[in-house]
């Protein structure tokens, strides 16, 4: 490109944030960049992003298991409420087996602060963890997951010019894909759900 005099331009996009400030105490960053685990349901990551649509937003919730990065559970919507993070942690938490309570890691965003998802943890016995205030790097296996499926699939497929609605069915077929056939190194070039039923456990 030097050559040719030719020079990258990157377009500038506004990153999602839902930090409202400091609302209600936060929790220890205690997964400390770790997005590792030795089983599943040990270690839970969450956030949420935008995609855009024709004719608007749409906002994906998922629950990401570090075990092997398969999202147990999504939500997805046109606002980036309660509703929608509540929902997803409800989806999440019923998948768990007796017995089992994951640590669950965020950043500081307000849905994670608000008493209901606070109540929703407290009833299903799960654990907290944040991120340090404005340190992305904190939470950096869920916003991988967002970067790859944009690049896989939201910008080369042009979600923009579909509608809202059709982003939705998009979001789902996506995660579906990811989950059963992209094929990842860490768990020998396998998917999440091969990977799981390659060790006797249920997909």
């Amino acid at each position: 490109m030097a050559g040719e005099g030719l020079a990258a331009r990157v377009p500038k996009r506004r990153r999602y944030s839902s930090y409202e400030g400091e609302t209600t105490p936060a929790p220890d960053t205690l997964v400390g960049r770790d997005f590792t685990a030795e089983q599943p349901n040990e270690k839970w990551l969450t956030n949420i992003t935008e995609i855009k649509a024709r004719d608007g937003k749409v906002y994906l919730s998922p629950m990401i298991d570090c075990y092997d990065g398969k999202t147990v559970a999504h939500t997805a919507g046109f606002h980036p409420n309660a509703e929608l993070a509540n929902g997803m942690l409800v989806e999440a938490a019923e998948t768990l087996p007796e017995g089992a309570k994951p640590l669950v890691h965020s950043d500081r965003g307000c849905h994670y602060r608000w008493p209901g998802w606070l109540e929703l943890m407290e009833r299903y016995g799960l654990m907290r963890s944040m991120s340090a205030k404005g340190c992305s790097p904190d939470n950096a296996a869920a916003e991988g997951f967002f970067g790859r499926m944009k690049v896989e699939a939201v910008y080369p497929e042009h979600w923009e010019e579909h509608t809202r609605d059709e982003v939705l069915v998009l979001v789902d077929e996506y995660i579906r894909w990811y989950n059963h056939e992209r094929i990842k190194q860490s768990p020998g070039w396998m998917s999440p759900a091969q990977y799981r039923q390659s060790q006797g456990m249920a997909a």
